[in-house]
């Protein structure tokens, strides 16, 4: 399925989801001629910006996107930014559940 998109450009973005003045943002790897909202390949994760309060605003797949890396994907600077956030918030979760269980 996936040798369909070997002779384009695949970009790794954000797609908007949620209601009006509720964003909710899929990371899609998609074609660049398609839509932002629009058509994709594979959902590689969400972002919620208004859930910061409960923990769970960031999801990402991260060997997925290593995958689409691999295979030429360029990815967006906000997907770039975030998946350098979920690799930090992901460096300070052993520290926590450490400091949780003293």
């Amino acid at each position: 399925y996936f040798d369909i998109f070997k002779d384009t450009m695949v970009v790794i973005r954000l797609t908007r989801g949620g209601c009006h003045k509720r964003p909710f943002y899929h990371i899609v790897a998609t074609e660049s001629r398609f839509k932002r909202d629009g058509r994709f390949i594979e959902r590689l994760g969400f972002y919620n910006p208004i859930e910061r309060a409960s923990g769970i605003d960031l999801r990402v797949i991260s060997d997925r996107i290593e995958y689409w890396v691999s295979k030429g994907a360029k990815v967006s600077n906000a997907v770039s930014r975030l998946v350098k956030m979920n690799a930090k918030n992901n460096a300070n979760k052993p520290k926590q559940q450490a400091d949780e269980q003293k």
